[in-house]
Parts: structure tokens; sequence; C-alpha cells
């Protein structure tokens, strides 16, 4: 089973009230359903290829309505495909989509009406739907964190982002071919909506694998800061060795100080030392006590001399 379908199965789980079951009927129904017309009158379908919305559907209608929706199944032909389970509610077709904001004397609404989101608790209700009918969410394993909610119209679309925004979700949108898509890529925020849909067991294995995931990647890069300074200090170090072998090839040409010899045996007693534990080594066998910044100063010194004497040679 997928991630998308674990935070789904959880959504279905989750106890609702009467406002609460209307609001997220409202969403699939707006999402997803179609309206049919036949010669017995209108009648409302909904196609989904996960079998518990299909079912919970089914009983949210039942409570909401007291109507007997048909469940049937359709069995795909072909492999690798899973069947598509199909609600359909002919009982009191209009009066439901009445109720539920959907139907009106101007004709059907591809937004919630005001009321049906006016509670924080209606708003929650409503988003759950929406990411029942649309949403996905990548597992947290995988490269990137990614939510999104599919819609097939852009007012559709605004509405979801905007009931997101009121959440502190600042989730974006973009169309990709025929529907347009509402989307979060941080994964805090994707841990947020879950929380949100009160999707707790989804919460706690994304949480769990994110922040897994997070330490793993800081200490990777922490490690790779490490390896970086290791390799400028090497580097520096044999240059170092460089100009202290010009300088001791040159000692009949120039006066070194006390202080630049006692620096440049410890560099090559110790090629791989630190700045540190060169003024460490420094204090053990002369008993000069030097700072980074002076040792520093020195190792300059040792340079400036080294150069000088080359340019002279050239």
């Amino acid at each position: 089973m997928s991630f998308t379908s674990e935070v789904k199965n959880q959504i279905c789980n989750d106890p609702l009230d009467a406002r609460q079951s209307r609001a997220q009927l409202c969403a699939l129904f707006q999402m997803r359903a179609a309206l049919h017309l036949s010669r017995d009158g209108m009648y409302i379908s909904y196609q989904t290829e996960n079998a518990t919305i299909a079912k919970h559907i089914f009983q949210q209608v039942k409570s909401c309505y007291d109507v007997n929706a048909r469940l049937s199944v359709i069995k795909k032909m072909r492999l690798n495909k899973n069947n598509t389970y199909c609600v359909e509610i002919h009982e009191k077709a209009m009066e439901i989509l009445e109720d539920l904001k959907i139907w009106t004397d101007a004709g059907l609404n591809v937004r919630p009406d005001r009321s049906v989101v006016r509670s924080e608790k209606m708003a929650r209700a409503y988003l759950q739907g929406c990411f029942l009918a649309g949403g996905s969410v990548n597992h947290p394993k995988t490269t990137n964190y990614h939510l999104e909610i599919a819609c097939t119209h852009t007012e559709m679309a605004k509405t979801v982002q905007s009931l997101m925004e009121r959440f502190y979700l600042p989730a974006k949108s973009i169309r990709r071919k025929q529907s347009y898509v509402v989307y979060l890529k941080a994964g805090d925020k994707i841990g947020d909506f879950l929380r949100l849909c009160n999707a707790s067991q989804a919460l706690l294995d994304f949480e769990g694998v994110r922040i897994q995931r997070d330490f793993f990647n800081q200490m990777r890069r922490l490690d790779n800061c490490e390896i970086a300074n290791e390799m400028k200090a090497v580097q520096a170090a044999a240059k170092q060795l460089e100009y202290i072998a010009i300088l001791d090839a040159n000692r009949h040409r120039v006066r070194i100080p006390e202080k630049i010899e006692h620096v440049m045996e410890m560099r090559k007693q110790f090629p791989e030392a630190t700045m540190q534990e060169l003024c460490d080594e420094c204090y053990k066998a002369y008993g000069d006590i030097i700072k980074k910044s002076g040792m520093k100063h020195r190792l300059n010194k040792i340079k400036t001399m080294a150069l000088a004497l080359t340019e002279d040679a050239e």
C-alpha cells in the first residue's frame, strides 16, 4: 500500500459530526463527482480506485441523508490496473446537492459556499475531502517532499489554496495539462497538513523518517565541511613546507629570526598539525606562548621571506 493510500485510509477513519460530514461530502462531490440525467431523473455518481473511500462515501451519505446508495465494482481487464469502485446516489440526489450548496438557482457551484467552510472544523473536513478526492503525498523516504491536490477548475484550486493558507500552509498552484495542482514542498508544512487532516499515524511515520533523514543530511554536510577544512589545512601546510625549504636552502642569504626558526622547526616536525596544535607544540618545545593570530603572522612572515628570495633569484 502506498503512503498516499495509508493517509487516505486514516482520514476515512477519522470520526466526524454531521456538519463536518457535509463539508467533507461537499468537497468530494465538487472535486470528482458527476451528475447524470436518466429517465428516472438526476443521479450522482462517484468513481474511485480506493475501496475505503467508496465505502466512506456510502456510509456518510447513509448517515447524513438516510439514503441507500448503490456501490458497484468495475473490473478492469488490462493488467496491473486496479478495480474502480462506483458509488451512485439515485434517491434525493438534487436534495443532497442543494443541502451541500452545490446546486443553487444559479446552477452548479465549483466552489464551496461560505457557510460550508465557515468554522475551522468544517474547513478542516473540507480539506480532508479535497485530499481524498484528488490528493497525493510522496513517502518521506523518496528524494523530494511533495504533497499535492489536483483540481479540475481553477476556481476550486484557488479555494483549496486559500483554505490551506488559512491554516498557515503556504501552498502554491500550477497548471498541469487539464488540471490545476495545489502543492506543498516543505517537509514541516506537509507534516502540518497531515496533522490538520488528523492522519495521526501517517504523521508519526512521516515525521520519524523526516527527522532521521534531515539528521543524516546535516551530519553529511558537517562531514563534508570538516573534510573540506582538512583538505585546505593540508594544502596550506604543504605550501608552508615549500617556503621553509626555500629558506633552508638560502640561509647564507637571509637572517631568520629565532621565533620564525621555532615555527619552521615545528612545522617540519608536525607537517599535518593545525594552527592551534603548532601553538601548543611551540610552547612545549620552546616555552613560547603564542596565539593562533600570532602563529598565522609568523607563517605569513615565512611566506613573505621565501617569495622575496624567489623574486631575487629570478
